[in-house]
């Protein structure tokens, strides 16, 4: 239950974030096992490495309201390990989840106006407020999700109702 000690944007952002993990899960647990390694083109990502990024992104909330830039010349292809089964990714999902409410939680309004950057060396990529990105990753997530989704279909897996009925779920189930 969120309480009138939040700060607004968190207040806000927390039922953003529940409704988007509670869908996220949704269309997350489809992903089948034995596809992981699959992708649509070789240009494309393939099915675990598109659905680890998606439970990432969500880890970024946490990370933003923690720091003040991330430097990806930092980052090498392997220390990003997707995950192989769709039980560590719903694992990594409701983690994420758990972290960014927690942190949304204790963010006050200034922490929400402190300019956030993500650099690659010396270039800057992003430089906003962390509300600003914040946004920016709910919003990288979804658009993800909906790739995900369309990988679904190719691979004839039943797509869940995302933010309305699918082909294949013409209602949601809670």
């Amino acid at each position: 239950m969120l309480t009138d000690t939040l700060a607004p944007l968190a207040q806000s952002l927390i039922v953003e974030l529940d409704d988007e993990l509670q869908t996220t899960r949704r269309v997350l647990a489809r992903v089948p096992d034995a596809q992981f390694n699959w992708q649509p083109h070789p240009k494309s990502m393939t099915l675990g490495h598109l659905a680890s990024h998606i439970t990432d992104l969500m880890g970024g909330i946490e990370n933003t309201l923690k720091t003040t830039e991330i430097d990806l010349s930092y980052f090498t292809d392997q220390e990003a390990q997707p995950a192989t089964t769709n039980s560590e990714l719903l694992q990594h999902l409701d983690a994420n989840g758990a972290a960014n409410r927690a942190a949304l939680m204790a963010a006050t309004p200034d922490d929400f106006e402190q300019i956030w950057t993500l650099r690659q060396g010396e270039q800057v990529l992003l430089r906003q407020t962390r509300a600003e990105i914040i946004r920016h990753l709910i919003s990288h997530m979804a658009h993800h999700r909906g790739q995900l989704s369309v990988y679904l279909r190719l691979l004839d897996v039943p797509v869940p109702a995302i933010y309305g009925p699918s082909a294949d779920e013409p209602m949601f189930h809670g």
